[in-house]
């Protein structure tokens, strides 16, 4: 799994936000596609593995276990966003 801060992510990648429900509602990254860690089993369909995939949740552990999942089970590249939406928040990111 690699990890990328989220200034050096391109503008619009796929990201995933991993967070529950209540989480997203509050505030996230702008662009995300929200599939909570709990779903997304079912909803791998869902994630694009031609491009670049990164992964956030609020701090970084959870999108760490679901990049694991990712390549680990399906054999998907994917990118942990370090310090997930907080760091995104404090860098001044858009968010929505």
């Amino acid at each position: 799994m690699k990890q990328v801060e989220p200034k050096n992510i391109p503008s619009g990648a796929q990201i995933i936000d991993v967070r529950e429900d209540w989480e997203y509602a509050t505030d996230h990254a702008k662009g995300v596609k929200h599939i909570p860690m709990g779903e997304l089993a079912q909803r791998v369909g869902e994630i694009d593995p031609d491009q670049d995939i990164y992964v956030i949740c609020k701090s970084g552990g959870r999108s760490a276990k679901v990049c694991a999942y990712l390549e680990q089970s399906l054999g998907w590249d994917a990118h942990n966003v370090a310090g997930g939406t907080d760091r995104w928040r404090e860098e001044g990111l858009p968010m929505e």
